[in-house]
């Protein structure tokens, strides 16, 4: 009945992280690209009310007219729209998410007995130091160079955020480390939100309250902090669902993986931004789908006939998939509610039917068993890597 628990507050929460999580993106791609697509007005009576950008547009049969102050408007609006709690809605239920699927389960979803001997509570801990402490670099990384330099503290963050997969890989199962460093950036995006966006938004307000001019440095703060939103999007999207790819988190350098996947991502969010203000350079999404393909060419799979070898009686194989495998992939398993991705190993033919997948999961990433729960040897992946090789009934 756990297991039945667990599934179904899985597929509720990541429905839920997803709708939230499509209104906070929508909602951060569209106020960069519309501050990129201002424009000044030509209204003479516009620029002396301190409007600095405006454009038109056309959207399910109406015309708009956004109009952007240079600080802020004369008066307060009787109604202000504020843009937070798509940016908290998705924090929170991605870390509730996370505690029901990784910490809930560190055992059989964040341990890798090959990589470190960590217990779950380790393992969680570390998690979440990861999570915490990733805000606080980036925020004194911001302290100290975003006045100075915007592409110093991208390659600086970079570099840190390329060291904690490093560390995670190393430590924690592939597909935990990938979830977590997708996790430690998004949380500094919704740290942003909270911590230094809104609060510089309502001390201008309260400026404005109380007869005063907003101070504009409020106001470049939070437009900073904004942009670094936007650039960040791209390589938290991956890392979301990167837990469904085990070719790449599975692979021996998937830190380095990672690290190319998410530099195109930013470069193409960069390519975006450009074309907005009217100066696309294509050799930025052009060095992002270069980077992608040098990640697919290296973690690409050894040929069939690379892993060939000895003859492997079926007998045998089907032993150690009975064994190691069907107490979640079978019609009616003990470990899970329901055979995860609808894959069944529990009869002959079914084993036979989804060779190359075991080998993938089993043999080339390791990701199966998830924690190697069951216990699976070495000599019994080289049986499974054989007879999957060769071809053999």
């Amino acid at each position: 009945m756990e297991a039945y628990v667990i599934e179904w507050l899985s597929m509720l929460l990541r429905w839920l992280h997803l709708i939230v999580g499509i209104a906070w993106i929508g909602a951060s791609f569209y106020f960069v690209w519309l501050d990129n697509s201002l424009r000044p007005p030509r209204d003479e009576a516009l620029l002396r009310k301190g409007v600095a950008g405006e454009l038109w547009a056309v959207h399910g049969g109406g015309f708009y007219n956004p109009q952007k102050y240079l600080v802020a408007p004369d008066s307060l609006p009787a109604q202000l729209h504020w843009f937070k709690w798509e940016a908290y809605s998705t924090w929170l239920s991605g870390m509730a998410l996370m505690t029901t699927l990784y910490y809930w389960q560190a055992g059989s979803w964040m341990l890798d007995p090959a990589r470190a001997a960590l217990t779950p509570p380790q393992a969680v801990a570390l998690g979440i130091a990861c999570i915490a402490g990733g805000w606080l670099v980036y925020d004194s990384l911001c302290r100290l160079l975003v006045d100075r330099s915007a592409l110093v503290l991208g390659a600086v963050y970079f570099g840190f955020v390329v060291a904690v997969a490093w560390g995670l890989t190393h430590v924690l199962s592939g597909r935990a480390a990938f979830l977590h460093v997708g996790a430690m950036i998004a949380t500094a995006m919704s740290a942003n939100v909270f911590f230094r966006i809104i609060p510089g938004q309502k001390k201008a307000v309260a400026q404005m309250q109380r007869g005063e001019a907003p101070d504009p440095a409020l106001g470049k703060l939070a437009k900073q902090r904004s942009v670094h939103n936007n650039y960040l999007t791209l390589p938290v999207l991956f890392c979301m669902i990167s837990n469904h790819y085990a070719f790449v988190y599975g692979h021996d350098h998937a830190w380095a993986g990672l690290a190319l996947i998410l530099l195109a991502g930013a470069l193409i969010r960069h390519f975006f931004n450009q074309r907005h203000r009217g100066q696309a350079q294509w050799r930025y999404p052009l060095a992002g789908v270069a980077l992608l393909a040098v990640v697919a060419v290296w973690f690409a799979p050894a040929s069939g006939a690379a892993r060939a070898g000895e003859p492997v009686d079926f007998a045998q194989v089907q032993q150690v998939i009975t064994a190691r495998c069907t107490a979640c992939h079978a019609q009616h398993p003990r470990l899970v509610a329901a055979a995860p991705a609808g894959v069944l190993l529990d009869t002959p033919d079914r084993i036979r039917a989804m060779r190359e997948r075991i080998w993938v999961q089993a043999v080339q990433v390791r990701a199966m068993p998830l924690g190697n729960i069951t216990h699976i040897t070495e000599d019994e992946r080289e049986l499974l890597d054989r007879w999957a090789s060769r071809g053999d009934n």
